[in-house]
């Protein structure tokens, strides 16, 4: 049996979906789109099995996006692959007037389905109650009450989809006749169907839908030129039409105790939280509070990591036979990891500040402040949306920019949140910050350190609206856009769900970033230890000379650290970084930091990985034995002066805030604009940017 599950968004639609599901559950995507397909299985009883499909959350049929546009193709194409048995339509128990548009609409396309109220716990804590047994009645479709989060009422659910079929499911609602009879008669007997809200869709939809071959879509189209079918206008005449009939459904059916008191505290919080001006004020404190936290609340975590790496190195060299796979293991993959390992506070800490954000209801809120602002640099208060989550991950962002309708906005804003900071920039900043901005608190609770991470954030995002503005007067578009939001009431967060957010977003942090700092560690070990015969040779010979003159054990340790430097500088990855050299000195990087700008073109956390490897090849003594002592003593041979000092540290951290250096990046890019004009503009506008901004840095601060 297949199962589809349709609803709006934010009804619990997914975490039903992962209940029902488990871990047996794979992402794919829909036939010939980029739209994600997410499909499990589900044992609804000893003898009954069933697929689920988590089709797209949309407010109703007619589409606003790609991914809703989805839904309709789903349920009405019989030989689509995912066309269900059954659907289940997932309502928020405290909000079913909206909700129940979408059921509407669903139940006239005389599918066999049932309704699931969700979130049926937070509904009773609000004061909401609902009669499940008389809107059963009324809307002729089994109706089920339940919570998601808490597992109440799974089995229940389970029956009820196996006893659900068509003959269960009464079609229900307005005569969709009347909008367009002659229109939706001739349709009818063109692609012959007995459901007149089918073919009324089909006159709406019909462009966007597959299955038809050229020649229908003709017919269809000149079905509606005859009968001067206006599309927009009847779409709002049939809103209005079942918004109707629902009041009369629900008329006594629903009792809210509570909604008075929901409200006036939601009221009166947005009175001071979007206040056009402590509103702002209020959202740059939070931002204040979350990057002090993500230095003052990591430290100690973050100490005990790297002193368990330092430890595990020494153990390592102490305790395994001498030799290159030693050296490989600990070295090269060890010193990589260690580099990314470090960072996993940091991470956990963002992600579960902003899982709070958002889980409150507050971060809507900061898109509804910033509509106004974003217009007027080419965006819209949606493009907030896929920019905030870039502070997470550009990847899912972009694919996020699906629900801006408007083409125009939708382009400007997949081009931009590339800019906003990410968390794979999060260790290159905290690393390079720990080396130059002293640890200090100014007012006696703020953070030196935070405020200079903040800040690089703050310049991300300043850099994004005004290459924003540039853009909106580059690409040209006609299409008006519009922003429709909906405000939540504001919500304790769920706390099951922030530590699941924070595991789930370290782990993948970890892992995804760990598949690619392992191979780029092994290949720069083998770099960074090996180079040609001849100099290696020489090399050996000069510090075999000066060793056999020298008998101090000191002298011969300084001797030992000097062959390995000279090494390192002639060996592949050494020729590599200063090949280079030339055209990155006037940023202040010298070869070692271009072997890490090479290496995290793949993967912009590389960079630490790098620099744990280098620096290991590069044999430090013991008591400079971590990556940020390591960094902190490197001297530059030239002038010996520090390598990183503040001057070289902000050119390197403008660098890596603007230089798209993220390959997963480039690839969703050219998925989602199905063309490489868009991400090779990306490329080399951010690279620029990244090296202007250097340049002038450097130059100023040396």
């Amino acid at each position: 049996m297949k199962v589809a599950l349709v609803g709006n968004p934010n009804t619990g639609k997914s975490t039903l979906f992962n209940l029902l599901t488990g871990l047996n559950q794979k992402i794919g995507n829909f036939p010939g789109i980029t739209v994600d397909k997410k499909v499990g299985f589900c044992k609804l009883s000893a003898t009954q099995n069933a697929e689920i499909i988590d089709l797209p959350g949309t407010y109703s049929l007619y589409p606003k996006s790609k991914d809703e546009s989805i839904v309709f193709q789903v349920l009405a194409d019989k030989n689509n692959s995912s066309h269900p048995d059954v659907v289940v339509l997932v309502a928020d128990a405290t909000n079913l007037r909206r909700n129940l548009l979408l059921c509407s609409q669903v139940a006239d396309l005389g599918l066999p389905m049932l309704l699931v109220l969700n979130m049926t716990d937070m509904a009773r804590k609000e004061g909401i109650h609902v009669n499940v047994n008389k809107l059963s009645e009324r809307l002729g479709i089994q109706v089920v009450a339940m919570s998601a989060r808490k597992n109440d009422g799974l089995d229940t659910l389970k029956k009820a989809i196996s006893h659900t079929t068509a003959i269960s499911t009464q079609v229900s609602g307005i005569d969709v006749t009347i909008f367009a009879p002659e229109a939706i008669a001739e349709v009818k007997a063109k692609i012959k169907t007995e459901n007149d809200y089918y073919a009324l869709q089909v006159l709406h939809q019909h462009e966007h839908l597959t299955f038809f071959t050229a020649k229908e879509q003709q017919e269809i189209e000149a079905i509606e030129k005859a009968h001067h079918f206006e599309s927009s206008k009847i779409q709002g005449a049939e809103t209005i039409a079942r918004y109707r009939y629902l009041s009369t459904v629900l008329t006594d059916l629903i009792f809210d105790t509570g909604a008075e008191k929901k409200f006036k505290v939601t009221d009166k919080l947005d009175s001071i939280l979007t206040n056009r001006f402590w509103g702002f004020f209020i959202f740059i404190l939070i931002l204040f509070f979350v990057f002090n936290a993500i230095f003052s609340w990591s430290s100690y975590p973050m100490e005990l990591i790297e002193n368990g790496f330092v430890w595990l190195t020494e153990f390592g060299h102490a305790h395994l036979p001498a030799g290159v796979l030693t050296n490989l293991l600990l070295d090269g993959v060890v010193a990589g990891l260690g580099g990314i390992i470090i960072f996993i506070p940091q991470i956990a800490i963002l992600f579960a500040l902003i899982s709070i954000l958002e889980d409150t209801g507050y971060m809507a809120r900061v898109t509804f402040m910033m509509d106004k602002i974003m217009r007027k640099f080419g965006l819209s208060g949606k493009s907030v949306v896929p920019m905030i989550g870039g502070i997470a991950c550009a990847v899912p962002s972009i694919m996020s920019a699906r629900n801006i309708e408007n083409w125009k906005d939708r382009i400007i804003t997949i081009m931009v949140t590339p800019l906003v900071s990410c968390s794979a920039r999060l260790p290159v900043y905290t690393l390079l910050i720990s080396l130059v901005v002293p640890n200090k608190m100014i007012l006696g609770f703020l953070s030196l350190q935070g405020l200079t991470l903040m800040a690089m954030y703050v310049i991300s995002i300043v850099a994004a609206i005004l290459v924003a503005l540039v853009m909106k007067f580059i690409i040209k578009a006609k299409e008006k856009s519009y922003f429709i939001m909906e405000l939540p009431v504001y919500r304790m967060p769920r706390w099951s769900n922030v530590i699941y957010t924070m595991y789930e977003k370290s782990k993948t942090f970890v892992l995804e970033a760990g598949k690619v700092i392992i191979a780029i560690s092994i290949v720069l070990w083998v770099l960074a230890t090996y180079g040609p015969s001849k100099r290696f040779d020489a090399i050996e010979k000069k510090y075999t000379a000066i060793e056999a003159n020298s008998t101090d054990s000191v002298q011969l340790a300084s001797l030992e650290r000097d062959k390995a430097a000279e090494k390192l500088e002639n060996s592949y990855a050494g020729i590599l970084g200063q090949t280079i050299e030339p055209a990155i000195k006037p940023l202040g990087f010298d070869w070692k930091i271009g072997i890490a700008l090479i290496t995290s073109f793949a993967a912009r956390e590389a960079f630490v990985g790098t620099m744990s490897t280098i620096y290991s090849v590069d044999n430090g003594d013991e008591q400079t034995a971590t990556i940020r002592n390591k960094m902190r003593d490197a001297k530059n041979p030239e002038t010996g002066l520090p390598v990183f000092t503040f001057a070289t540290s902000l050119s390197l951290m403008l660098f890596y805030a603007f230089a798209m250096q993220c390959m997963s990046t480039v690839a969703v890019v050219y998925r989602e604009t199905k063309s490489w004009k868009w991400p090779v503009i990306q490329l080399v506008y951010m690279t620029a940017m990244a090296y202007v901004a250097s340049l002038i840095a450097y130059q100023f601060l040396k």
